[in-house]
């Protein structure tokens, strides 16, 4: 009898640990998860008829596989900056780009990112007329782009959001408040898996814009654009994917003439630099 109360005790007492074990484990699972780091960055292809284009970002969302509802904010004013900014798009051309998110994020797969746009704050400067833009119902709840990324353990994954500003200033019909809509248009981009073509127009003064255009399809597409330095001529086209393009040289001075460039490779991780590209009078 003593015995078989011993046994009894002793698989109870078993049995205590064991459910004890898997609530801490349970309660722990956390601590030891696997973290990545994704950063995103952001670029703009130019738009010549503005001398400002000022947007201001709110926040910077991925979701995760297995949360498809969850968000979670990559841009945390307190480690990225002071205080929360706004970017003029036309200061992130020929290369340059603006970190608005990082966070380390447990890994696994990240299939969207969302970029959600402040009520208000956005500007356009029009020959040196500064006006409110406002964004349209739709993109306040958020720009939500396909990203499929992996995050993997003490990895950094760096998405390249394209803002293109030449197609998301619109001049606002009779019926708005504002002469100017801010309608966003963005790409999004693994930046390990793109390349960039770079190069000199000569002279600076025809005052080119700069194109990297895809001939593949029925239908040109153009990829990636930029406003050459107006002082030494140099452009630089970032985030664009292993391939072959044409590079279109395209004056806003009058006097000087298009020039086009075919067959232009682009691969992964490397620079294609043109050289210099002499653009002829008309």
């Amino acid at each position: 009898m003593k015995n078989l109360l011993k046994n009894r005790i002793s698989g109870f007492s078993i049995a205590l640990l064991l459910a004890f074990s898997i609530f801490v484990t349970g309660c722990d699972t956390g601590s030891d998860a696997k973290t990545g780091t994704m950063t995103v960055e952001m670029t703009d292809a130019p738009i010549d008829t503005a001398d400002a284009v000022n947007v201001d970002i709110e926040r910077v969302e991925v979701n995760r596989v297995g949360d498809p509802d969850g968000w979670t904010t990559l841009n945390d004013w307190t480690t990225l900056n002071e205080k929360k900014e706004t970017y003029d798009l036309l200061n992130l051309a020929n290369g340059a780009t603006a970190v608005i998110g990082r966070a380390a994020l447990e890994a696994g797969t990240y299939p969207q990112i969302r970029l959600v746009l402040a009520e208000e704050g956005h500007s356009v400067e029009v020959d040196g007329n500064v006006y409110d833009m406002k964004v349209p119902s739709g993109a306040q709840t958020g720009i939500k782009l396909n990203i499929n990324a992996e995050i993997e353990e003490d990895i950094e994954y760096v998405v390249l959001l394209d803002f293109d500003a030449s197609r998301s200033v619109v001049q606002a019909g009779s019926s708005e408040q504002v002469p100017y809509l801010l309608n966003p248009v963005v790409k999004a981009k693994e930046k390990a898996i793109t390349g960039n073509i770079e190069g000199t127009v000569e002279p600076a003064g025809s005052e080119p814009v700069v194109y990297a255009i895809d001939n593949s399809g029925t239908e040109a597409d153009t990829l990636a654009s930029t406003v050459a330095n107006t002082e030494d001529g140099y452009f630089k086209l970032i985030g664009l994917e292993e391939g072959t393009y044409d590079v279109s040289i395209d004056p806003r001075n009058d006097n000087y003439a298009i020039e086009n460039i075919t067959d232009v490779s682009v691969t992964v991780e490397e620079t294609n630099s043109l050289g210099t590209i002499q653009v002829s009078q008309n």
